[in-house]
């Protein structure tokens, strides 16, 4: 189930949300608490049924883990051969589903063999509820995991708003919030957020994204099919994915988080105007912001972080880096992506060590401009089918196929192309984001550190209130949202991973 499908919003929301509360008044606690439970793994089921057995077998299984790491008589050694045995045994779990006949592909090509386990569907969302599990077994192992009930921690992982795509939500920001006693209660204010930024996503999604694909698939399934771009296809196809890809995810980010705030969570920021990102490192910082901060906290820094030297810290860098590639899919494009995006930072750390002390620095114009550059490089791997199509664009994007500026290859572009790229550009580099909009009423937690830019003079205009403006507002960006599903209705790219 979509959450731009019609069934989601008209069926499912509503009637989940209602019966959600009528338990919370009239009900005991665990009863309310339970049906949202059941009620995520319905929507679960309605993808793919096969796997609750799965996903709720990880649950129990991560919560009985958990348990025997909080146990204060089993020796520290123990414990650690416990949580390694668990991770080892989550990881082997997606590694088969993910990654297995990717490796199997490899040693095929290499040995000369025919090794295949035949076709394996991907289990919806397991690389994000599999993160979650090993946060929460790493914390209970460091024993800053508090004890959780086994309904409360249920919850946590399959909270449907974040079950597919993410954020990655720690538990420590989750179950709190559950175990609160107005959890149970309908807010008004609550209600009025969460609806306007679900909207605002839809629209990102539905009017943006989705046009902004009709532009970039064609291109990429031209040079996939052999035809040689030209520099104007090639440069149409490159930043109409960039710009895709960047409004599917925030409009995601949107939707997910207004969807939680309707049930009174506060989900972490995800997505913070990442192409206004001066560095590379500035973009992650802004880009899936909690997969970042899985990967510092949970790879980066016990790999040992900046604690051990340049030549180590590089190295760390680089490694996280080329894992958080693979962690988003199995196959040499995701791996080189991931290793971009590495070296990216590695050149960046040098460039700001060379710097530090001299008084240089470069404009930011210039530094925005490179960062969006390489990030546009990089998002080339991320889109082909393979590395010989992404190659091939790449190739195309500096005229290796002739400077000309027709479009043979790409005859039914929306608006000729460029006008759309050209407004989602702005949009993406020029408007206050969502969190920017809502942030009078805290639309995500830990507001503060996001929102220390002073908006502008205009944008002052644009901060969302509860006023009769701003609900037709909000009103006709919905239609406008849900109108678009008629047209094409079309899975959420980080739905893939």
């Amino acid at each position: 189930m979509l959450f731009n499908s019609y069934q989601f919003m008209f069926v499912f929301l509503p009637v989940t949300l209602a019966l959600f509360f009528l338990l919370g008044r009239f009900a005991a606690r665990d009863m309310a608490v339970g049906f949202l439970a059941l009620a995520s793994v319905f929507f679960y089921a309605w993808w793919s049924p096969i796997y609750i057995l799965l996903i709720l077998g990880e649950v129990v299984f991560s919560f009985l883990v958990g348990r025997q790491l909080e146990r204060t008589d089993l020796s520290n050694r123990a414990r650690r051969l416990i949580l390694t045995a668990a991770i080892a045994l989550i990881l082997v779990v997606l590694g088969y589903f993910k990654y297995v006949n990717f490796f199997l592909g490899i040693v095929n090509d290499t040995a000369g063999t025919d090794w295949s386990l035949g076709l394996i569907i991907l289990p919806l969302g397991i690389s994000f509820h599999t993160f979650q599990q090993i946060a929460y077994l790493v914390d209970a192992y460091r024993r800053s995991a508090k004890h959780y009930r086994l309904i409360d921690f249920c919850l946590f992982v399959t909270f449907f708003p974040q079950l597919v795509a993410g954020p990655i939500v720690h538990h420590n920001e989750a179950i709190p919030q559950i175990r609160q006693p107005g959890f149970l209660k309908p807010r008004a204010i609550n209600i009025l957020v969460g609806l306007s930024l679900f909207g605002l996503g839809l629209f990102k999604k539905t009017v943006i994204a989705d046009t902004l694909a009709q532009i970039a698939n064609p291109a990429f399934a031209a040079a996939h099919a052999g035809a040689d771009l030209t520099l104007v296809e090639a440069w149409m196809g490159a930043l109409a994915y960039s710009l895709q890809l960047y409004f599917d995810f925030s409009g995601y980010s949107d939707m997910a988080i207004g969807l939680a705030r309707m049930f009174n969570i506060r989900f972490p920021a995800n997505f913070h105007s990442p192409y206004k990102a001066v560095n590379i490192a500035d973009f992650w910082r802004r880009w899936h912001m909690t997969l970042s901060r899985f990967l510092r906290d949970y790879l980066y820094i016990p790999l040992g972080g900046n604690r051990h030297g340049t030549a180590r810290q590089l190295a760390n860098l680089l490694l996280t880096m080329l894992l958080g590639g693979l962690w988003h899919g199995a196959g040499w494009t995701f791996i080189i992506w991931g290793a971009l995006h590495g070296a990216f930072l590695v050149v960046q750390r040098l460039w700001s060590g060379f710097c530090k002390g001299r008084g240089f620095a470069l404009p930011r114009p210039v530094g925005w401009l490179i960062t969006m550059l390489v990030v546009m490089v990089a998002w080339v791997y991320f889109k082909a089918v393979d590395v010989a199509t992404a190659h091939s664009v790449l190739a195309s994007l500096v005229g290796a196929s002739g400077f000309g500026l027709k479009t043979p290859n790409l005859p039914d572009l929306p608006l000729d192309g460029w006008p759309v790229i050209l407004i989602a550009g702005l949009i993406a580099t020029l408007a206050p984001n969502s969190t920017e909009i809502f942030r009078r009423y805290a639309p995500t937690l830990k507001l503060v550190t996001l929102t220390r830019r002073h908006l502008g003079r205009y944008e002052r205009y644009l901060e969302w209130r509860p006023v009769a403006g701003w609900a037709l507002a909000a009103g006709l960006v919905t239609t406008a949202g849900a109108v678009a599903i008629l047209g094409w209705q079309s899975e959420f790219l980080y739905f893939q991973f």
